[in-house]
């Protein structure tokens, strides 16, 4: 079994859904056939958690994203700020061709950012299905934060979406190799590139690593891309039979409140 996927490392206008959009609208028709379309964290609207309204457009980038999925035939990963009954939280949203929708809401906010004072935390680890491929979604800084993402034989893919600044990307790049190797599994990568509203300077880390932590394919730094790669379940398998590290792992129970 395989999993075509598609990373979109793109810069981002803050707090210009409209314009975000429509230029990944016309990138996205450069993309042959594939499963997944990964995009970055808040792709459409910059990390603006602090802003009173950047939840107001989330009704229609969701609409986009089925848009989309759709017309891809391809499901689409990304994530918004949205808000809920009074609440609003960093979601991550799965969506189908047909129309229907998961979410997974960020667990581990930045307090360096500020994310806390404006969000509230994810309480569930939430796994994906495609392709026959188990998936766990995950959302820039939960990648510092490994017993969370502690695979128990329950995924063979890890996503990150993110906003990770330049300075920190040294990190970045360990990090997600780290998590390839602990957990033998693939992990999809996808950050912006450009300055944000504050400043702040991103230039991408995009990436495919394989389960043993090896680069299958890697973006250019600070220029847009789309990165296309297939998936191999089978050689994943074969992998972790050859290695089963995985056998030797702590048993422990994970609670995310």
């Amino acid at each position: 079994m395989s999993l075509s996927v598609a990373l979109i490392q793109h810069d981002i206008r803050w707090l210009d859904a409209d314009t975000n959009l429509a230029q990944l609208s016309a990138r996205l028709e450069s993309i042959g056939d594939v499963d997944l379309i990964v995009l970055a964290e808040t792709f459409a609207t910059g990390f603006a958690v602090a802003d009173s309204q950047v939840h107001l457009a989330a009704e229609r980038i969701l609409d986009w994203l089925k848009e989309q999925a759709q017309r891809h035939r391809a499901v689409m990963c990304a994530s918004v700020v949205v808000a809920e009954q009074g609440q609003k939280f960093n979601r991550l949203y799965w969506v189908s061709p047909d129309g229907s929708e998961q979410h997974y809401d960020k667990r581990h906010l930045f307090c360096l950012g500020q994310e806390g004072k404006y969000l509230e935390p994810g309480k569930q680890r939430v796994i994906f299905t495609l392709k026959g491929l188990r998936i766990l979604p995950q959302i820039c800084y939960d990648l510092r934060f490994p017993v969370f993402a502690r695979n128990r034989n329950d995924y063979e893919v890890m996503i990150n979406i993110a906003n990770w600044p330049a300075a920190r990307r040294g990190a970045w790049d360990t990090l997600l190799r780290a998590r390839a190797i602990e957990n033998q599994c693939y992990v999809l990568a996808v950050n912006r590139i450009g300055d944000d509203g504050y400043g702040i300077a991103h230039n991408g880390g995009t990436a495919v690593y394989d389960f043993s932590g090896e680069p299958l394919a890697q973006a250019t730094d600070d220029q847009p891309q789309v990165l296309t790669m297939t998936l191999d379940k089978r050689a994943l398998e074969q992998y972790r039979q050859a290695f089963p590290a995985w056998q030797d792992a702590d048993d422990f129970d994970l609670h995310a409140d």
